[in-house]
């Protein structure tokens, strides 16, 4: 009943929301599914909103607030993000229902604790309001969500080292981005330091930092137009193979869907 649990929602531009909880209760990373769709999920799992102790929001781009208005003021889930990320979501065009009783402000570096939950928010590079990661601590294990990142800044990487399972951007192919139809505009903002990670970057981070106690890697946030599942996983795979960290071995690699829940992870 009270082992660590996790559910990707959705990943992706399309929208992105992910579960950490136990089998009572948990919390959501980010609220960018529709408010309904989160709540047959969760049901699902044998859980509702009533279950769900607090949403931390990593940045205030629509596809990850979302549904955060609706969740926070009609649920009455506590919504918790730095000022600044509040200040984007309040003025965001995509979230028709404000927060205002639900609201709660956290710091980077600074641990909340809910339940047996600790969450602790640190700075990532994104061109957003505001941007962070979380590192959540169950009992003895250490969960660690980095998405939207233009690199790998020392803030991110010490909490991404020491993650005992890991959520991690590789957002597009390099090759596939510079041959599509997006704008060179749209194209350079994606490669910047404030956009998102490549297979590759990921990959070669991955591969040389891997350490013993990493079980999990989940892909997050591919890209529909510049990236294939099966591209993402053979990329990172190759790798960790150059390091000898053999996957499904040493590691366990997941690429996560777009519009679709994961299977229900317990640990």
């Amino acid at each position: 009943m009270n082992k660590l649990r996790f559910q990707s929602f959705g990943s992706g531009s399309s929208g992105n929301c992910y579960f950490i909880g136990n089998a009572s209760y948990g919390i959501l990373i980010d609220a960018g599914i529709g408010v309904r769709t989160t709540r047959k999920y969760l049901r699902n799992i044998g859980l509702d909103f009533s279950n769900i102790w607090g949403v931390f929001v990593t940045h205030d781009h629509a596809d990850h607030i979302r549904a955060v208005g609706s969740i926070g003021e009609r649920y009455k889930v506590p919504v918790y993000a730095t000022r600044k990320i509040h200040d984007g979501i309040q003025q965001s065009y995509c979230v028709t229902e404000k927060l205002f009783t639900s609201r709660k402000y956290i710091e980077k570096h600074e641990t909340v604790v809910i339940g047996d939950f600790r969450i602790t928010p640190f700075p990532v590079m994104h061109d957003s309001t505001d941007s962070v990661g979380y590192t959540v601590e169950y009992k003895d294990k250490r969960f660690t969500f980095a998405t939207d990142l233009g690199c790998v800044c020392e803030n991110a990487a010490f909490h991404l080292k020491q993650a005992d399972f890991l959520v991690f951007e590789a957002n597009h192919d390099v090759d596939m981005l510079k041959k599509s139809t997006y704008p060179i505009h749209l194209q350079n903002r994606i490669f910047a330091d404030t956009g998102h990670l490549s297979n590759d970057q990921c990959g070669l981070f991955l591969a040389e930092n891997y350490h013993e106690k990493l079980q999990y890697i989940f892909l997050c946030h591919l890209s529909r137009e510049n990236n294939r599942p099966e591209l993402a996983y053979e990329t990172i795979r190759g790798y960790l193979k150059d390091k000898n960290i053999e996957v499904g071995k040493e590691v366990q690699l997941v690429t996560l869907d777009r519009f679709s829940p994961s299977e229900l992870y317990i640990f």
